[in-house]
C-alpha cells in the first residue's frame, strides 16, 4: 500500500520539471536554436555578413546563427532573391546585444551626466551654484 503512494507521488513531482528548469533560467535547448536560426536568417536577408550578425548579436548561439544563415543564403539563391538592406543603419549596431531596457537605462544615466557638465549655468530654483571650498 505504502508503494503506490510513493510513485504516485513521486510521478506528480516529476512532471513539473521541465516547469522547474524554466524558473531556474535554464535556455530550452529548441528555443536557442530557433532564435539562433531566426537571427541569422534576418541577418542574412539583410546582407549582413556572417561576422556582423556574430558581432551584432553576441547572446545568440553561433552554430544555430550560421544554420540560420546558410538556409536563408539557399533559399534566396534558389529562389533569385535580392538582399534587402536594412533601414536602421549603423545606429542600430550601436545598441547591438543590449536589451531595450539596458539602453534607455543608459540614456536616463547620459541626461543627468550632461546636465551636470553645465555647472555654470543658474538651477531652475533660482539657488546659485556651489562654490568649491578649498
Amino acid at each position: 500500500m505504502k508503494y503506490p503512494a510513493i510513485l504516485i507521488l513521486s510521478l506528480a513531482l516529476l512532471s513539473g520539471c521541465d516547469r522547474l528548469s524554466e524558473r531556474m533560467g535554464m535556455p530550452d535547448p529548441a528555443k536557442v536554436l530557433a532564435e539562433g536560426k531566426a537571427v541569422g536568417g534576418a541577418c542574412r536577408h539583410a546582407g549582413r555578413g556572417l561576422e556582423d550578425c556574430y558581432k551584432l548579436n553576441p547572446r545568440a548561439d553561433k552554430a544555430a546563427v550560421y544554420e540560420g544563415w546558410k538556409e536563408m543564403n539557399e533559399y534566396m539563391a534558389k529562389n533569385n532573391m535580392q538582399a534587402v538592406p536594412p533601414s536602421l543603419g549603423d545606429e542600430a549596431a550601436g545598441h547591438a546585444g543590449k536589451r531595450p531596457a539596458e539602453t534607455e537605462a543608459a540614456a536616463a544615466h547620459a541626461e543627468p551626466a550632461a546636465a551636470e557638465g553645465k555647472a555654470d549655468a543658474p538651477k531652475k530654483d533660482g539657488a546659485k551654484p556651489a562654490k568649491d571650498a578649498h
